[in-house]
């Protein structure tokens, strides 16, 4: 499984001028809404979370950052994928840093197969932070299957539940622009 690079190039909504995103895409990255509901909406009955794991690891260097963790302190790594009629539509990676899993905040810590994105929008402590934006390629990212060398786009963004931070990073994968 490739380690994810932390080298790539992030953009806001407005410095995507000169971008080629394709429509359909570009509809998915700036959703304010839950993705989670809109999945749901798209396959009722058919989603579901897989995880591919839940671990104690270090994020990256940008990740860190982003976070405030000083450097080379673990955080709470969730790594899943979210399908729809049983094909992967977006992989997610989430970075919580332990000092959000403390207080209410703790029933973060232990999801299981539970979809995030329910509980934080569900959280009347949420506020997200903007969104940004990047295009990867998709041997770059830790799927399950072989792909070909072909890219995808990706969002992150800073959750702040009951004023803590966690890191959500969502990659949109080709089967999600067949349904």
């Amino acid at each position: 499984m490739p380690a994810l690079r932390s080298s790539h190039q992030w953009y806001q909504r407005h410095q995507l001028i000169s971008r080629q995103v394709p429509h359909n895409i570009l509809s998915w990255l700036f959703d304010t809404a839950s993705l989670t509901a809109r999945l749901k909406r798209h396959c009722p009955n058919r989603f579901s979370v897989h995880v591919i794991n839940q671990t104690m690891a270090r994020p990256t260097p940008e990740e860190h950052k982003i976070l405030d963790i000083p450097y080379g302190r673990s955080a709470l790594m969730r790594q899943v994928y979210l399908y729809c009629n049983e094909i992967p539509m977006i992989y997610a990676r989430t970075i919580i840093p332990l000092k959000t899993l403390s207080g209410a905040q703790r029933i973060y810590a232990n999801l299981g197969s539970k979809p995030l994105g329910e509980m934080l929008f569900a959280d009347r402590t949420m506020h997200r932070d903007e969104v940004m934006v990047a295009e990867f390629k998709l041997t770059e990212l830790p799927l399950n299957e072989s792909v070909e060398d072909d890219t995808c786009w990706g969002r992150r963004s800073v959750f702040r539940v009951g004023s803590k931070p966690l890191l959500v990073s969502e990659y949109f994968l080709p089967g999600l622009f067949g349904i």
